[in-house]
């Protein structure tokens, strides 16, 4: 089974079409995308994940607000939304479903608000809190999650104390982030400044123990080209879990 995570950016606007062939290509089992929207391009992708056989679908969309930023779901097997009292208090942000895989296990998408929204830390408190008191099945949280740690995250200074003391307390909870927990070679950044050119690894995927057993891959990949970082499809990498 293939897992990609990615933040396709805008809601994927003219490149739309060209996201959901990227998606096909990757022979995608399971999508998380971020800055999805209640948008024409939007649609788009999701019906083109449909016919790929993705059929099964969750969102975020606010259709009061379409132009929001929220999240999407696609699944080759049936998807159950959870909610829960103690859930980030972002609906748009937050997406939390159990996959009916062949090995089920449950799902939550995120993408955390930057600090200017006054949002970001309670938002990363609730993931703290809910990673804690895990006693469901088998899961994985995946998105932007905007933050990283210092020094080995970021190609110039950015994270401060609070995101990367967050990352330590996930990973002290049992939640690995998976990409630190292989050895690379290929290059950690997820993101790139339009303006400094600097990188940044603003995306993750937390697997709880029992998953953690089960992938046997992971990689970054720049949509459009997998040997180069080319920005043709969107600013972030995707991210792709294999699991057995």
């Amino acid at each position: 089974m293939r897992l990609v995570s990615w933040n396709i950016r805008a809601g994927g606007g003219v490149r739309a079409e060209h996201i959901a062939a990227q998606l096909h290509a990757w022979q995608t089992d399971i999508a998380v995308l971020q800055e999805f929207r209640g948008t024409a391009a939007s649609t788009l992708i999701a019906t083109r994940l449909a016919e790929s056989g993705l059929h099964y679908q969750r969102n975020t969309v606010d259709h009061q607000n379409p132009a929001v930023n929220s999240l999407l779901i696609a699944s080759r097997w049936p998807l159950r939304r959870i909610r829960l009292d103690r859930s980030p208090d972002n609906p748009r942000r937050w997406l939390h479903v159990n996959v009916a895989a062949p090995v089920p296990f449950a799902l939550m998408g995120i993408h955390i608000p930057n600090r200017a929204t006054g949002l970001k830390y309670p938002f990363m408190q609730a993931i703290t809190d809910i990673a804690g008191r895990w006693r469901g099945p088998p899961a994985i949280i995946a998105g932007d999650t905007n933050s990283g740690r210092i020094g080995t995250d970021e190609e110039s200074p950015a994270f401060n104390k609070i995101e990367d003391t967050w990352l330590q307390e996930l990973q002290r909870l049992r939640w690995t982030d998976i990409y630190r927990h292989q050895s690379r070679a290929d290059s950690p950044y997820t993101w790139y400044s339009p303006n400094g050119r600097n990188g940044f690894r603003l995306d993750q995927m937390f697997l709880e123990p029992r998953l953690l057993a089960r992938q046997s891959a992971f990689y970054h990949r720049w949509g459009g080209d997998t040997t180069a970082r080319l920005e043709t499809l969107s600013d972030h990498a995707a991210m792709l879990l294999d699991i057995d």
